[in-house]
């Protein structure tokens, strides 16, 4: 067998016959005349890519069809009953966590279905396995979809009477924290009359909810003016409405602020509801409404020698729920990093005039309720929810307090509030 020529040879030979072609009329031509192993050493081709067949529709087993006590007849999907029996076989009693492999598992025909007086009884073809469940679990679970918590919108009128508990009353019982949490998660904040003018005795109280949230603050802070840490908090300067930790991904859920002391003067607190002000941002604008609920945000923390925070993703200004209604607020320009000229489709001019009317609203004296902190009585708020600001102030002033996370506080709102019963009807 002769040897095989090597690319060059065969380009420099490919290059001397095209430039022979005076009698030929095309390049095209010419190439059809190239040896079959030069013609594809110097134009390399491919078989056209073969585009992946689908695979065929798998056979989706047969529903059962299930006539309800109410006279109701629904189609429930046999792999979905399967999936979701909770006898003690399949789900861990002490742990309450599914104790089998749904996707191994074999059962999937329906051998023997029988509606009784409190529920659906299934016998599974497969194994013989027996799965029963209630009519009242049924009626819940069918088309479950998270439910957002009632919540009670206010401005500046809120001052009249605004949302407290006494601490006696908290320390004293799990009815006082319910009523705390129920206030909490109802007004977005509440505040606690009659607590010791103490930082041990502030944070007893903020333990009651749950454990406090540990930071590059530290956990449980106790601070003045005083710059300790590099943040606009832990100076004198007047401080715009804003929540807190948007450089997390997972920003703190409450965040609670006991005065101690203040020598000087300024310094009031503010609070504004910052999910009242995005309903009057969507009547207002519904464009930036949805400009910012869309358009995600590089927030940071970077101020510390050695600390550079920020989202595992970017996140918008407002985070929305299934319905449409807002389920997080993330609001600091001070925090705000360098944003691109174009994102998500939105021009930055675009972003920023929504921006600009966002703020337009929260600054709106009707939105803000403005009052002086004093040392006894500590105010809790939803960090997902209302925003806090403070006036500038002189003098030295010292101030305590602390974060928790959003799921410890919903937790202990759901078990001070409803029984361990009621609870779990709602999750499993």
């Amino acid at each position: 067998m002769p040897p095989t020529p090597s690319a060059a040879l065969l380009r420099h030979s490919a290059t001397a016959l095209l430039r022979r072609g005076s009698n030929l009329a095309t390049p095209q031509h010419a190439l059809a005349r190239l040896p079959r192993a030069l013609s594809s050493a110097l134009f390399h081709t491919s078989p056209a890519p073969r585009l992946p067949v689908p695979a065929a529709k798998k056979q989706l087993q047969r529903p059962i069809v299930v006539n309800f006590p109410s006279g109701e007849e629904k189609e429930l999907p046999t792999r979905w009953l399967r999936d979701h029996c909770h006898c003690a076989e399949c789900v861990n009693q002490d742990t309450l966590q599914r104790s089998f492999d749904s996707f191994t598992i074999t059962d999937k025909t329906p051998q023997n279905v029988r509606s009784k007086e409190d529920g659906l009884e299934v016998i599974w073809q497969e194994t013989g396995h027996k799965s029963f469940f209630s009519w009242e679990w049924l009626a819940t679970n069918m088309h479950k979809k998270p439910s957002a918590p009632k919540y009670t919108f206010w401005g500046a009128e809120i001052a009249k009477s605004p949302p407290d508990v006494h601490y006696d009353e908290v320390m004293a019982s799990d009815t006082g924290v319910g009523k705390w949490t129920a206030k909490i998660l109802k007004h977005g904040f509440c505040f606690v009359d009659g607590c010791p003018v103490s930082p041990e005795k502030t944070e007893e109280l903020l333990n009651r909810i749950a454990f406090i949230r540990e930071t590059h603050y530290g956990a449980f802070y106790d601070f003045t003016s005083d710059l300790t840490m590099k943040d606009t908090a832990y100076t004198t300067l007047a401080l715009p409405a804003h929540t807190d930790t948007t450089y997390f991904t997972d920003p703190s859920g409450l965040q609670l602020f006991h005065l101690l002391s203040h020598s000087g003067h300024g310094g009031a607190s503010l609070l504004v509801d910052g999910f009242s002000c995005a309903s009057q941002l969507l009547s207002r604008d519904p464009r930036a409404y949805d400009i910012l609920s869309r358009v995600p945000v590089p927030w940071h923390a970077s101020g510390n020698e050695g600390v550079v925070i920020t989202p595992a993703t970017w996140v918008p200004v407002l985070t929305l729920d299934g319905e449409g209604g807002v389920r997080q607020l993330r609001w600091n320009n001070d925090d705000r990093a360098s944003m691109p000229v174009e994102n998500a489709g939105v021009e930055y001019e675009e972003w920023f005039e929504a921006a600009r009317v966002w703020n337009e609203i929260i600054t709106e004296g009707r939105n803000e309720y403005w009052g002086q902190l004093v040392p006894g009585r500590p105010v809790i708020f939803d960090n997902w929810r209302v925003m806090h600001a403070r006036s500038a102030f002189e003098g030295k002033r010292r101030m305590c307090g602390g974060y928790i996370n959003r799921d410890d506080f919903i937790s202990r709102y759901w078990n001070t509030n409803f029984s361990r019963e009621e609870v779990l009807k709602r999750i499993i």
